[in-house]
């Protein structure tokens, strides 16, 4: 028998990727979508390329389901779930930043939704923080040289795509400032810093310095990071390193060619390319902010929570042109 699924925040940008997912996946049906704002609203006319795939009209009354997703905007699910209490046997996976650093909500202990390092917590987990999208793009950069103990000083520069901003229209989303347009935002400041670092500290056993940069591209969806850093290791080392570290993984590739989005927009998968000169080396990430960084690793997460296999519905092609 399928599982129920239900979305709190299905009118946003990754409540309707999810959707997307979730209609053709093998294992679960979808319940019901939750949207305070648009409440009584069938999907499809929110987002006509739902169209046929579901028709669903979104409720502001949850019910109990067996798997619950919450895309909120960032701290507001713990609000909702301290509002609406949620049965300890559902799988709770938050796509917001509530429990990404402080993990424990009442008799909850939500586990950080990595599977590429936490695959083993994930396994029969009931509560999964989702890690942020610029967070799921440098990690996977850099921990193979993290559990390599070699990290230090490292600057990184990313850049989005105007998904990433939400789907609330702001200045800096609006198409007549974003075309053929490029700008720097909170530099050296920006939120899953701490949640990078947290992650690296912990495999590399000492202090990480993280420079970060964030772009705004013009584009709507994808995200590339570069992350610079000093090393003595050889860069034949250092991909031997990345290989062996993602080697029974099924949406990280290490790539000897060079990396552009459109070979991950639309998937659930990270491609990584490195290059060195010198004493320095370059690594470059490459996701899809909205799945690898966002509704596709929740559906990441759920099939390992759920034991089923770990690539089940999320088996995409990405758009090459």
């Amino acid at each position: 028998m399928k599982k129920t699924v239900g979305i709190i925040g299905a009118n946003g940008y990754t409540g309707s990727e999810l959707i997307r997912l979730l209609a053709f996946h093998p294992h679960v049906t979808l319940s019901f979508l939750y949207s305070r704002s648009n409440s009584g609203t069938r999907i499809s006319d929110l987002y006509p390329d739902l169209t046929t795939v579901c028709e669903m009209v979104l409720t502001d009354k949850p019910e109990d389901v067996d798997i619950l997703f919450l895309c909120l905007p960032h701290k507001e699910s713990q609000n909702w779930l301290t509002q609406n209490p949620v049965k300890d046997e559902t799988l709770v996976i938050d796509l917001g930043n509530d429990f990404r650093l402080e993990g424990n909500f009442g008799n909850r202990d939500f586990i950080y939704g990595l599977p590429e390092v936490n695959k083993n917590q994930l396994v029969g987990a009931k509560s999964i923080a989702n890690p942020g999208c610029f967070a799921t793009a440098i990690q996977l950069a850099l921990l193979p040289l993290a559990e390599k103990g070699v990290l230090n000083e490292v600057f990184t520069t990313g850049i989005t795509g105007s998904t990433g901003a939400g789907q609330s229209l702001q200045a800096t989303t609006h198409f007549t400032w974003r075309n053929d347009n490029v700008s720097a935002y909170k530099t050296l400041t920006h939120q899953h810093v701490d949640e990078i670092l947290q992650q690296l500290i912990s495999f590399n056993n000492k202090e990480v310095t993280l420079n970060f940069v964030p772009w705004r591209g013009d584009f709507a969806r994808g995200i590339f990071t570069s992350s610079t850093m000093k090393t003595d290791l050889t860069l034949e080392e250092i991909e031997q390193l990345y290989q062996d570290f993602y080697a029974e993984e099924p949406f990280v590739t290490v790539s000897s060619r060079a990396v552009d989005l459109k070979q991950v927009v639309n998937t659930n998968r990270c491609v990584i390319q490195i290059e060195k000169s010198g004493n320095v080396v370059v690594i470059h990430s490459a996701i899809d902010n909205l799945l690898k960084g966002a509704s596709g690793q929740a559906v990441q997460n759920m099939n390992l929570a759920m034991n089923w296999e770990e690539n089940a519905g999320l088996n995409l092609k990405p758009i090459a042109f």
